[in-house]
């Protein structure tokens, strides 16, 4: 098969999926599909973005995720609250936003103070404005395979990994990880691509055995260089969702030099994953828009 300019081999070692590169390519389409949807909605697609508190990660996610918006052709709406806000006014906001018929998608940014309750803030989000695909009315549409929006980073996952192998079906797929964000929903989006997946976690008995026997690998347990290279089947595609802080920087949860010598193709962190969530995310708030307005929904991500 003819894979993408952003697989990039390397002799000897694990061909380089650059996730950035691939955003890059997903924002371009998108800003095409945001300029005919326009169009058709009379305004441009919006999305709105909530950040509670000052914390710093949550601040370069936000502004990150404001710039490709509006570089995507988007509308961004940025709603920045203090930390001190209480649950029931987030609440309100939120319920605000899902009334304004200009804003399409709502994204609540994580992780909220302490004395909110994230899941209720959550549920109170308009399923069709639920960019982030983590209410339970969308895992239940993911569950049960009906139409709906999808979790963003375990999308992006799928979608590399149907770039580097083409059709998944029948391959084994580990994902390590058992999280609502990105686990859970993972296993289910390949499980949708006729994948047989293990869904793996902390108690997992011969973890590294069982990753062995993986042709598509996804890292996310949130435990730096966890993932050796001698867990890794040769050939496989190893998608690192991790993003931990060491001595020289942001790693993942795989030790990349040693997986590199075993694995097919690989995630680089940073670089890797993180670009693609936001991708996803623009490409939902697009579908959202149409959706709302019974328009046909653009296609980005075929092939």
């Amino acid at each position: 098969m003819t894979r993408p300019a952003f697989i990039r081999p390397r002799e000897g070692l694990a061909a380089i999926i650059d996730g950035k590169a691939a955003a890059a390519a997903i924002d371009a389409r998108v800003a095409q599909g945001a300029q005919a949807l326009a169009g058709q909605l009379g305004r441009k697609p919006c999305l709105a973005v909530v950040l509670v508190g000052d914390d710093p990660a949550s601040d370069v996610y936000v502004r990150n995720k404001v710039r490709r918006t509006e570089a995507a052709g988007m509308t961004s709406l940025e709603h920045r609250r203090p930390a001190s806000l209480s649950e029931a006014d987030l609440i309100a906001l939120v319920k605000t936003l899902n009334a304004d018929d200009g804003v399409d998608g709502i994204l609540v940014q994580m992780p909220l103070p302490a004395h909110i309750d994230a899941r209720r803030v959550v549920e109170a989000i308009d399923p069709a404005k639920d960019v982030d695909g983590l209410t339970a009315a969308s895992a239940g549409r993911l569950v049960l395979g009906a139409p709906g929006l999808r979790p963003c980073t375990p999308t992006g996952c799928v979608w590399l990994a149907r770039q580097a192998l083409g059709d998944l079906s029948g391959l084994n797929a580990v994902v390590i990880g058992r999280s609502i964000l990105v686990g859970k929903p993972a296993a289910l989006l390949l499980l949708e691509q006729n994948c047989t997946v293990t869904l793996a976690h902390s108690r997992t008995r011969d973890l590294a055995g069982l990753c062995r026997s993986a042709d598509i690998l996804v890292a996310a347990a949130g435990r730096a260089e966890m993932v050796r290279g001698d867990w890794i089947k040769p050939g496989a595609c190893v998608l690192d969702v991790g993003i931990n802080r060491g001595e020289t920087g942001l790693i993942g949860d795989v030790a990349f030099e040693e997986a590199s010598r075993h694995a097919g193709f690989i995630t680089p962190v940073p670089g890797g994953i993180g670009p693609m969530t936001i991708a996803m995310l623009l490409v939902n708030t697009l579908d959202a828009a149409a959706a709302r307005r019974d328009l046909a929904r653009p296609d980005i991500l075929s092939g």
